[in-house]
């Protein structure tokens, strides 16, 4: 047990932090960023030590869990030297790293090997054409390929992300299910989540709520609610004759904030305590001011969570609240 332990004003233990490794990716998918984007230049990102020195302050301060997210991680350089400082870390129970599976055919096996325990993988589309539109760039040979190599390599658990879109893929809600049954994958469907000015769609007319979603699905296979958690914001159910898991992240219809127990440091080392505010605490500057001075860093960390909000305050009409792209959150 950690002699310290982060509980924010509202009681809520925090044991999960999601860190982006990178704001840059080989995708433009459409709800995440603008087709032509601006990344930071590289002194304003974190470096590998510095993403390392906190989540070492964090798991010593009672975190279970941590999730490396980007833009896309597995584009950034040494990116594996990261993976297996965190892997060793002590008290960590679950490593987990969310990827859009471009590049797993080539880390799938050393991420395993460095401790990696879970993968999400985001997956929209089972159609060719519609891959490259909503993505702009990606292959959808290259991510089904390398969620084979996911499978060879022998995670605990790999879970496809499906951010659903009425009239973009949201006829193709069965095929990812049976998609994800015939391999024993579990998909969490996902609502757009109102982050960064887009104009490629209107939000507001491509909302399509997990209430739907699951009508959908239960045309065909009835779902049976359970109390299985992953620690995050999914709200699972069971098939019959199946090992897969079906998630529900609803940020709209059923706001998952009452028992919210994760913060998110982004690429530039601001401690966002919300996904769905901009209230942050820059880690990296006190990283920069005094390196090496992790019960510092522990200190802020630990002030910061007694300013966490209670709840986020999402709309479904297409309003952005939040100005900063997903790629810059992490996912």
């Amino acid at each position: 047990m950690a002699a310290e332990q982060l509980i924010d004003p509202f009681g809520r233990r925090i044991t999960y932090v999601r860190m982006s490794v990178t704001d840059r990716c080989d995708f433009r998918c459409v709800y995440c960023m603008a087709e032509e984007m601006t990344f930071l230049p590289r002194q304003q990102v974190l470096s590998l030590e510095e993403i390392q020195a906190i989540a070492r302050a964090f798991t010593e301060l009672g975190v279970t869990k941590i999730r490396l997210t980007g833009g896309e991680p597995l584009v950034r350089r040494d990116v594996t030297s990261l993976f297996k400082g965190i892997g060793r870390l002590s008290g960590l129970n679950e490593f987990c790293v969310t990827t859009n599976g471009s590049q797993l055919r080539r880390y799938a096996q050393p991420l395993f090997e460095a401790g990696v325990n879970r993968l999400n993988i985001s997956l929209d589309t089972l159609q060719a054409d519609r891959f490259k539109q909503l993505t702009r760039t990606g292959r959808l040979d290259q991510v089904l390929d390398g969620i084979e190599a996911a499978r060879e390599a022998g995670f605990e658990r790999i879970k496809l992300n499906a951010v659903v879109l009425k009239g973009r893929n949201d006829d193709e809600v069965l095929d990812l299910v049976d998609y994800a049954r015939d391999r024993a994958l579990d998909i969490s469907f996902i609502e757009e989540m109102p982050l960064g000015q887009i104009s490629e769609h209107d939000r507001g007319e491509t909302y399509c709520s997990s209430d739907d979603v699951r009508g959908l699905i239960e045309q065909a296979y009835p779902l049976m609610p359970t109390t299985e958690t992953t620690g995050g914001p999914s709200r699972y159910w069971r098939m019959a004759g199946s090992d897969s898991r079906i998630g529900f992240i609803s940020p709209h219809s059923h706001n998952f904030c009452g028992d919210c127990n994760r913060v998110r440091v982004t690429v530039e080392g601001k401690l966002l305590l919300c996904l769905g505010n901009e209230d942050a605490v820059d880690l990296k500057a006190l990283l920069r001011r005094y390196p090496g001075d992790i019960e510092r860093l522990k200190k802020a960390i630990v002030t910061a969570i007694e300013r966490k909000p209670e709840r986020h305050h999402f709309s479904s009409d297409g309003d952005v609240q939040i100005v900063r792209f997903m790629n810059m959150t992490g996912g």
